[in-house]
């Protein structure tokens, strides 16, 4: 019997800052400076944000408490601020990726991370150590499962992963040794869930779910602080997470080069609001349309392939996709991201008011979208190889990966400048002090400095 809970929880309880190389931690930073963007923009504007309020406000939920939501002007008991930290953060779209296990980490990570750090005190430099363990576990985790086998049976690898992450990071801020920690994970076992059924409708399960995962990764290490006892071996055992989860799962890869290899420094970041699938085909065609001076009028087709996962969440069915109604079809919509961003030579959050534009889905009905093989067996499958038709001449372009992927990772100035767009209609002439400090998380005294500036 292989051993992976225990060497993960072991890891996670025993990270030490001064174990951390300096390039990592100053990852971390610039990840969860992004992702408090994400978050502040998605309470203000997301169109699901106003309902998961409400949700909390009915059921008695939204007293006060001692934690913030990034945007806030008031604070919230730590289950529901992880929770509303999750579902913001996500809901845009805009969140970082870590391409091997096809999961958002900050999400769940971050969010039950922030909460912890706030129930009890914690340093700047405490809770980006608890950060990068959650980092670690969900990403391996999720690498682990196979994403494409998780994918086909229907699951959300953030939402599923992702609780394990958070309560690795929130066992760690509350101070859980090995063996609780390893009970954590039980519990969390047992509150793993997300499908992606959502696409079927353009609904907003995937928000909640990923913030759910937050709030249970708490829940699951506060259980384990107060004595509780989860099942063992929740990762590889018999009925535990990889077993139950995938068809080709592969247990070691969850522990491979533990330590050495940090899958923190694979994460990317995304420089349009929607699936990380169709940034590649995005970055190509706005380059072709920059380097030909291409028009909308100009294109009779659009050829997009990607990588199965890809068709999955953005291309298929393709004539459903070319039809995007909601946020949450545009996000996923391979035609409707490619036609808006070749009819305007941009995408951002606010171009979401071009769904059910009559330009953009007569431009839709040109755009292909189809598996190829040529981008399977990477580790990366966010490549997409582009052929564009025209009235002057046909153009093909091969792009294996993304603007914002981690060779490609945005200097300072790039990622204030997202940071600030998002922000500040939200937080006004706070922005910059937040990001300052965001940037220099590891060295402040008190969590509670950066949670005051994070505050509506």
């Amino acid at each position: 019997m292989s051993d992976e809970t225990n060497i993960l929880a072991r890891y996670a309880a025993t990270l030490a800052f001064t174990d951390l190389p300096d390039e990592v931690v100053a990852r971390a930073e610039r990840l969860v400076l992004d992702f408090f963007g994400n978050i502040a923009r998605g309470g203000a504007d997301a169109d699901s944000s106003a309902s998961v309020r409400a949700m909390l406000a009915r059921l008695g939920l939204d007293g006060p408490g001692a934690c913030t939501v990034v945007g806030a002007p008031r604070t919230y008991a730590p289950a529901v601020a992880a929770l509303l930290n999750g579902v913001y953060g996500h809901s845009l779209d805009f969140d970082d990726t870590h391409a091997e296990s096809s999961l958002h980490p900050s999400a769940p990570v971050v969010s039950a991370a922030f909460a912890a750090a706030e129930m009890t005190g914690a340093s700047g430099r405490d809770f980006i150590t608890a950060v990068i363990a959650g980092y670690e576990v969900c990403c391996r985790l999720g690498v682990a499962l196979d994403p494409t086998v998780h994918y086909a049976r229907g699951f959300h690898p953030t939402a599923t992963a992702g609780t394990f992450g958070a309560a690795a990071a929130a066992g760690k801020l509350l101070g859980l040794d090995a063996e609780r920690i390893a009970c954590a994970f039980g519990v969390a076992a047992s509150q793993a869930a997300g499908s992606l059924q959502f696409l079927v409708n353009g609904a907003w399960n995937k928000r909640y779910q990923v913030g759910a995962a937050a709030m249970n990764g708490l829940i699951a290490a506060t259980l384990s602080a107060e004595g509780f006892k989860g099942a063992s071996e929740a990762i590889e055992g018999k009925h535990g997470f990889l077993h139950g989860y995938s068809d080709g799962a592969d247990p070691a890869k969850a522990v491979r080069d533990l330590g050495t290899v940090y899958e923190t420094m694979k994460i990317g970041l995304k420089p349009y609001p929607s699936c990380r699938y169709t940034h590649a085909a995005l970055d190509g065609l706005l380059a072709l349309r920059t380097a030909h001076n291409l028009t909308a009028a100009d294109i009779v087709k659009v050829r997009v392939g990607l990588h199965p996962n890809g068709i999955t969440l953005t291309g298929a069915p393709l004539a459903e996709k070319r039809r995007a109604r909601t946020v949450v079809d545009g996000q996923f919509s391979m035609p409707f991201t490619a036609a808006v961003a070749l009819d305007q030579g941009a995408f951002g959050w606010d171009d979401y008011e071009r769904l059910g534009d009559p330009a953009i889905e007569a431009l839709c009905d040109r755009i292909e979208v189809e598996a190829d093989s040529a981008l399977e067996g990477r580790a990366h499958p966010f490549g997409a190889l582009l052929t564009v038709t025209t009235t002057g001449g046909t153009y093909q372009s091969s792009i294996p990966d993304p603007s914002g992927e981690p060779d490609l990772f945005p200097a300072d100035a790039a990622l204030g400048a997202k940071f600030t767009t998002l922000v500040k209609p939200v937080l006004g002439s706070k922005t910059g002090d937040l990001a300052n400090s965001l940037l220099e998380t590891a060295t402040i005294a008190d969590m509670a400095d950066v949670a005051a500036l994070a505050r509506g």
